[in-house]
This record gives C-alpha cells, sequence and structure tokens, in this order.
C-alpha cells in the first residue's frame, strides 16, 4: 500500500502552482481552487488523493514484476526522474524521446542490441582490430546510443505503464502509449488536457521541488511493490523447501505403519470369540446331520 500523502508537503512544495490564468485548459477546471496574481491555483486536496490513487496503482504494477517507463525530458527534471527511477530499478527516458519508442519498439531493440555487440567487441579483442578512423567512429556511435537509450538497454519488452512529467511536452510519448493502450500517469499542470491520461496528477510540472516531491513519492510506491514481490517469492521458496523436507519423512514414517502390528482392542477380541463359537457350532450341526444319512443309507 502506499503512503498517506500529506497536503502541507504539497503546499511547502509548490506543488499549487498552476499557469497564467490565459494559459489555462478549460478541462482542468475541476482541480483548479481558485485565482491569485494571474496565477492559477491547484487544488492539494486533490492532487494529494490523485497522487495516492496513482501509487496504489504502480505499487501493484511494480508487485505484479512489470516495468513502468518514466519520461522526461525537460531541463528541470531530467536529473529528478533519472535518479528516482534507477533507485526504483525502472527505464528512463531524459534525452530526447526516440520517435516509435512504443509503437516501433522491434528498431529500438536493435539498436540497443548493436551498443551491447559493441561492448562484446571490447572485450573480445576485435575492437582493437579496428584502425584508428574505424575506433573513433564506432566509440561516437556508443556514446550516442548510450545516451539516447542507455537507460532502457534492459527493458527486453513493451513497459506495462508510463509515468510522464508534463504531458505537452511529451505528447509523442503519450500519443504512442495511447495507440498501444498503456496507462499513462502523469503530472498535470493547467495548460494541460487532463482527458489524455488515465490517472491524472494535478500539480506543477515546472518547478524541481514539485517534480522531486511527486517523483519521488511514485518511486516509493513502486520500491515498496518490488520488495511486496520479493518476500512473496522467498515465502514460496521456503514453503516449497518444507515439503520438500516432509515427504521423505512422511515415506519412513508410512513404511514404519505398514510394518508394525496394530494391537487390536477388548470389543474386537469378543467378536472374534463370538463368530468363532458360532463356526464350531456350524460345523457340528454339518456333522450330526452327515451321519444321520449315512445311517439311513445303511438300513435301506
Amino acid at each position: 500500500m502506499a503512503n498517506k500523502v500529506e497536503v502541507k508537503e504539497l503546499l511547502d512544495a509548490g506543488v499549487h502552482f498552476g499557469h497564467l490564468t490565459r494559459r489555462w485548459n478549460p478541462n482542468m477546471a475541476p482541480y483548479i481552487y481558485m485565482e491569485r496574481n494571474g496565477i492559477h491555483i491547484i487544488n492539494l486536496y486533490k492532487s494529494a488523493a490523485k497522487m495516492q490513487e496513482a501509487g496504489e496503482a504502480l505499487n501493484k504494477i511494480a508487485a505484479s514484476g512489470r516495468k513502468i517507463l518514466f519520461v522526461a525530458t525537460k531541463k528541470q527534471a531530467k536529473e529528478i526522474v533519472a535518479e528516482h527511477a534507477a533507485k526504483a530499478n525502472m527505464p528512463y527516458i531524459t534525452e530526447r524521446w526516440p520517435g516509435g519508442m512504443l509503437t516501433n519498439f522491434i528498431t529500438i531493440r536493435k539498436a540497443v542490441k548493436k551498443m551491447s555487440s559493441i561492448d562484446r567487441m571490447k572485450k573480445d579483442g576485435t575492437f582493437n582490430t579496428l584502425s584508428k578512423k574505424e575506433r573513433l567512429q564506432v566509440d561516437r556511435l556508443r556514446a550516442k546510443l548510450e545516451k539516447n537509450l542507455g537507460s532502457i538497454s534492459d527493458m527486453s519488452r513493451l513497459p506495462s505503464a508510463l509515468f510522464v512529467v508534463d504531458i505537452t511536452r511529451e505528447h509523442i510519448a503519450v500519443k504512442e502509449a495511447q495507440k498501444l493502450n498503456i496507462p499513462i500517469f502523469a503530472m498535470v499542470d493547467t495548460n494541460s488536457d487532463p482527458r489524455e491520461v488515465e490517472y491524472v496528477i494535478p500539480s506543477n510540472d515546472d518547478a524541481s521541488k514539485s517534480i522531486d516531491k511527486v517523483v519521488s513519492y511514485m518511486a516509493e510506491s513502486i520500491i515498496a511493490g518490488l520488495s511486496e514481490r520479493k518476500s512473496n517469492k522467498d515465502a514460496k521458496e521456503d514453503n516449497k523447501e518444507e515439503k520438500a523436507d516432509k515427504a521423505p519423512k512422511a515415506a519412513k514414517a508410512k513404511k514404519s505403519d505398514d510394518n508394525v502390528e496394530v494391537p487390536s482392542t477388548d470389543a474386537e477380541d469378543k467378536k472374534a470369540m463370538k463368530e468363532a463359537k458360532e463356526d464350531v457350532k456350524l460345523e457340528s450341526k454339518e456333522e450330526t446331520l452327515e451321519k444321520a444319512s449315512d445311517s439311513t443309507e445303511e438300513k435301506e
């Protein structure tokens, strides 16, 4: 479960500051509290509720072992997102969004494989056999790939969710996710359209303090989901080991039970004696009948 969001902490981080009133999007009206000095003020109670809802959803996704891709290419969000996404062990894009990152994922994977093949060349010594000019070209290509795709090198399949800072700036990423029906979690300011996002977090997406507050909360929720998944795995493994240990003991106990004679009770002994007496009586009757039939035959 995600931790409770304190409204005072959001206020201190400046999450409530929106854009200028002339630049607002009317669809953000439900999340706007008031206007002050030509700036819209976001309702922090709604922000806190939406943050908690998004945190719980991300926690479940992480607990199921799926990946969440963080996207933030604006200057004030780059380092913050990269730091928190790395802590949560999730992929992130903080440089230019590569067109077709999601819709043309196969091609992106080829570029990532190219990067790993250059690394192999350097390890096995093939790189040293190249000419000076070729080595320089390969190094430049490796640096370019690392800059754009280094953070997603471990992402072998499409992410299960997208976390976006500023959906207006990252509109290409949002469109690609919509096309593939990938759920979007996003910080949405007063100048953006919240209808494009499944999990809206109404907040200031320009101030670094505000971004840090929201992104750190999401990263903590993801880390909690991952630790929950790990503890469940460990518990299952422990149960398997216990069952494996009990199985040979149970087999030995069964064998010993087969060899041991079970002592009979007094009631069982009495029943057996009664049945034996009845059998003796039946045998004596049969003998007398046989003798009688023999004597009649002799007389005749």
